[in-house]
């Protein structure tokens, strides 16, 4: 599988990254063996996880197969923390909490660093420099060798980024912002991918086939056995069975018919090659729909295609969105 540079570093990761959020809930160790090992010998690196993936499980479901039937060092394992189980307040980005979740993250893991630690969300209740001096201490006594920031507004990323650009005695920059994005979903487009764009973040989009909906699976009902189908993740999913969405689905459909392809795969290429993107986030029931997604290593979409997926699925940017200076 390809690599590429996470954002302007030097680390390397496979452009499809295996996400676990199933992990410990509704995937089994035995099915995440089977993806993970799927995963490796396709040449992919990048793991995305987080602390509060399966309560925890996710985490300590990785750290039980890596070194069992991984390498580590072929591994480039991200997490995430700052969400809490807390109704009166999801996320906590002080310094004590976020250590504390990191060293219960590697801990689960085990192993001594994490190669991106990520902030999973902003924290409105705790002073943004704080939250990121915590991303400092984790570089800089390497529990973390990078580190990034998941679901922050295009204005937080640039704040964040310049609190460290010009913060005395700060060296730790970012390296990656993880969002939801996909052809029904493409508001990062706004302002967050200009953002990343010009300070050199990486973006790695999580959804990447709108939660499901661009396998075309969802076009005549609900299977049983999907997603849609599931009382915890059904209201994940149910704001993309509208009309709009079909639409995009339908000439996703169309596309694949004419490459001789699947949806998932068209859905899957055009956002893996979109600018600024350097790795799609793919999560999977089973190694079977893994390798499914991961046989998109072969495709590039024509410039034809693309141009109509854009049109199909192009958001509404009005001022001051757009260019005004071409109003």
């Amino acid at each position: 599988m390809e690599q590429r540079h996470l954002g302007r570093t030097g680390l390397r990761v496979s452009r499809i990254g295996l996400g676990t959020l199933t992990w410990g809930r509704d995937t089994d160790e035995h099915d995440a063996a089977d993806q993970l090992k799927t995963f490796w010998e396709a040449g992919g690196t990048l793991i995305d996880t987080a602390d509060v993936y399966g309560g925890g499980e996710a985490e300590y479901l990785l750290g039980q197969l890596v070194e069992r039937l991984i390498p580590r060092r072929d591994l480039v394992i991200a997490t995430k923390a700052g969400s809490v189980p807390d109704p009166y307040r999801r996320f906590d980005g002080s310094r004590g909490h976020l250590l504390a979740a990191l060293d219960a993250s590697l801990e689960r893991l085990r192993t001594d660093h994490v190669d991106l630690w990520q902030i999973h969300a902003f924290d409105t209740g705790t002073p943004l420099e704080e939250t990121l001096h915590a991303l400092d201490i984790a570089v800089s006594s390497g529990r973390a060798r990078y580190a990034g920031v998941s679901n922050y507004s295009g204005w937080q990323l640039a704040k964040a980024a310049t609190w460290q650009l010009a913060a005395p005695g700060v060296r730790t920059r970012l390296a990656s912002t993880q969002m939801e994005y996909s052809l029904v979903q493409r508001g990062v487009e706004r302002e967050v991918l200009p953002a990343a764009l010009d300070l050199g973040v990486g973006l790695l989009p999580s959804s990447p086939l709108g939660r499901g909906v661009l396998t075309g699976k969802y076009r005549h009902g609900t299977p049983s056995d999907s997603r849609g189908a599931s009382d915890h993740m059904a209201p994940f999913v149910e704001p993309y069975l509208d009309d709009p969405t079909r639409r995009i689905v339908d000439a996703v459909a169309t596309a694949a018919d004419g490459l001789a392809t699947t949806p998932l795969e068209v859905a899957l290429a055009w956002v893996r090659d979109r600018p600024g993107v350097v790795a799609p986030i793919v999560g999977a029931r089973n190694a079977q729909q893994l390798t499914a997604a991961l046989s998109v290593e072969s495709l590039s979409l024509p410039d034809e295609i693309c141009r109509a997926l854009d049109d199909v699925s192009a958001p509404v940017h009005r001022y001051p969105d757009q260019d005004w200076s071409t109003l």
